[in-house]
């Protein structure tokens, strides 16, 4: 395992526990010396993401919800890189494809540049600065207010713009995915234009990190069957880390929703 990645799975143990988690507990888990799971933990903290405790840790920095996209840019960066590797290999030359804002689709948003010729209409400016004068794509900027803190392109003028055009896939980034309430955001301004680009895409494929499942957010996006794919990474479907994860996974295939574990 990677050091990008025993950081991520590291942060997953600390934030999915109720209480403290031990270093010897993390070492077993991780299959680490209790050094190394130590100086992990020391490279956490100095993110705000985890808190030293004696003999352990315990969640720092509130999930994803609570910061910026800042704040969040570096917060399991290997594993959305993998996902944004996994979510570009489906997409085909030609395509237009309408691309959400968020911390994984501009790892999305890095690969794509690979895929072209593209046409890609961004819904957020970092993901818009990532594919802005690369060969073979023809960028839209859609149109909007600049969401503070997360930079998307939300409101009125973003809605119309959205339902004003037609895309053979939109490429969902969702702050929840819930067995029994489906995708749900944290913002609604953020699900408004999630609803229109559902409307107006052929093909959607929703791409989130593990953490996603099992959460309920504040505002419902869609049923679950309003996706065709669903991409997230193989922790999803550990309990130890992610009690709500295979329930969900289940919950998605009897929708009819493809799931990919990368």
């Amino acid at each position: 395992m990677g050091v990008a990645n025993r950081l991520d799975l590291t942060l997953r143990l600390v934030q999915g526990a109720t209480g403290r988690v031990s270093v010897s507990e993390l070492a077993q888990r991780l299959g680490v010396s209790e050094m190394t799971v130590r100086r992990d933990l020391d490279a956490l903290e100095k993110q705000g993401l985890v808190r030293r405790v004696h003999g352990g840790a315990v969640a720092g920095r509130a999930r994803e919800e609570g910061g910026g996209f800042d704040a969040r840019e570096s917060w399991q960066a290997a594993t959305k890189d993998r996902l944004g590797a996994a979510v570009a290999a489906l997409v085909e030359p030609g395509t237009r494809v309408l691309l959400d804002a968020g911390t994984t689709t501009v790892h999305v948003a890095e690969h794509l540049a690979e895929r072209g010729p593209l046409t890609v209409a961004a819904l957020s400016l970092q993901a818009a600065a990532r594919l802005a004068d690369r060969p073979g794509i023809e960028l839209l900027v859609v149109g909007g207010r600049s969401r503070p803190g997360e930079r998307s392109l939300v409101g009125p003028l973003a809605l119309r713009t959205v339902e004003s055009l037609a895309f053979d896939l939109f490429v969902m980034s969702i702050g929840g995915v819930h067995a029994a309430h489906g995708w749900s955001e944290f913002s609604l301004d953020d699900a408004a234009v999630k609803q229109a680009g559902l409307g107006q895409a052929t093909r959607v494929v929703a791409v989130a990190d593990a953490t996603k499942l099992g959460v309920r957010a504040f505002s419902q996006v869609a049923p679950l069957g309003a996706v065709h794919t669903f991409v997230t990474d193989a922790a999803a479907a550990d309990p130890a880390t992610h009690p709500g994860g295979p329930q969900t996974l289940d919950a998605l295939r009897e929708a009819g929703v493809e799931t990919l574990l990368v």
